[in-house]
C-alpha cells in the first residue's frame, strides 16, 4: 500500500494494522486492504474480506468516535475434504488465507458520530461501511456577525 497515490489528499492515506490470519495470508486475494473515501458529511471504507462468508461468519465492527475502526471474524473453510454434491475434494493447494480469528484496525482521516453508520457485506467479500463526520453543535445564543 506505500506506493499507492491518495488523490492528492495525504490524509486519507489508512494506517492498517493486520493481526491473526489476515497477517499470515500471503498467498491469493490479499485480506484487509482498505480503500477510504471522503463526503462533505461522511466516510466510506472498503475492506477487502475474501474467503470470509456472511452467512458462515459474525464480523464485528467497532467504530470509536476518534476515528479508529477496530473489525473483527473469523475465517472459515479451506482445511480438509471439501465436498461437492457427491464428490470429495482433498486440497493439494490452497491459495486462500487459512482458517482463524482476524482482527483489521485502520483509522479515518478525522472524528466520526459512532452512532450513525451504515454497515453492508457484500457478496464479493467486500465490507462497506459508511460512517458519519462528527459535526459539532453550535453554541446556544451565538448569532453570525452581520
Amino acid at each position: 500500500m506505500e506506493g499507492q497515490k491518495f488523490a492528492g489528499n495525504p490524509q486519507l492515506k489508512p494506517s492498517v494494522v493486520l493481526t491473526g490470519t489476515a497477517k499470515e495470508g500471503s498467498a491469493g486475494p490479499p485480506v484487509g486492504l482498505v480503500d477510504i473515501g471522503e463526503s462533505e458529511g461522511a466516510y466510506l471504507f472498503r475492506v477487502a474480506l475474501p474467503g470470509v462468508k456472511k452467512d458462515q461468519c459474525k464480523i464485528k465492527c467497532e467504530i470509536q468516535r476518534d476515528g479508529r475502526v477496530h473489525i473483527e471474524g473469523v475465517m472459515t473453510g479451506g482445511v480438509g475434504p471439501l465436498r461437492d454434491s457427491s464428490t470429495v475434494y482433498q486440497m493439494k493447494v490452497q491459495q486462500l488465507c487459512p482458517p482463524g480469528p482476524f482482527t483489521i484496525s485502520l483509522s479515518l482521516p478525522g472524528p466520526v458520530d459512532p452512532r450513525l453508520f451504515s454497515p453492508s457485506f457484500r457478496p464479493d467479500g467486500i465490507l462497506e461501511v459508511v460512517v458519519m463526520k462528527h459535526r459539532q453543535a453550535p453554541a446556544e445564543g451565538w448569532c453570525p456577525p452581520s
